[in-house]
């Protein structure tokens, strides 16, 4: 007896080279989409390719806001690299470690970066403690606050807050 294909297998190595370059696959929960976003082969044979690999524990997925969002797992990376015949050196984007060329590293700056940056905030860390900002007014009155005689009165009648009581006087 002849094995069905419900994927043509063309389509299904479209699907898994995708999700091999990558690392991940979005798909909009949409099965009568005539054609995937990023993929060029129908929206329900990426759905459906990919459901089979999350029952084999290939691929995450994550449903939110109609879109499916698959990650890509490390046991199904060995299997991706075995079905599609690659070899270990090639890994998928989300596996590259991306530089950051931005704002140099720490260190980068010679001497004390401290005063080169604009200084730092308050002693250098070895000689202050965590709980320095908390000593500092114990024992002491704290100024701006209410008067002690205030008293407030939320008595008033509020729209909104049950039965408005008798004003207060």
């Amino acid at each position: 007896m002849q094995e069905v294909q419900l994927i043509p297998k063309a389509d299904r190595k479209k699907i898994h080279e995708y999700l091999f370059r990558e690392g991940v696959v979005v798909a909009k929960k949409d099965f009568n989409l005539a054609a995937h976003q990023q993929i060029e082969t129908k929206n329900l044979y990426v759905i459906k390719a990919l459901q089979s690999l999350d029952s084999r524990g290939y691929v995450k997925t994550q449903f939110s806001w109609q879109w499916y969002y698959y990650t890509l797992t490390p046991e199904g990376l060995d299997y991706l690299r075995e079905w599609l015949h690659l070899p270990a050196e090639i890994v998928p984007q989300t596996h590259i470690k991306q530089q950051r060329s931005h704002a140099p590293p720490r260190g980068m700056l010679g001497g004390d970066d401290r005063e080169r940056r604009g200084g730092g905030r308050g002693a250098p860390r070895g000689e202050r403690e965590r709980g320095d900002y908390r000593r500092r007014d114990a024992g002491e009155g704290k100024e701006g606050g209410a008067p002690g005689a205030y008293e407030p009165s939320f008595a008033r009648g509020g729209f909104g807050r049950g039965r408005g009581g008798a004003p207060a006087s």
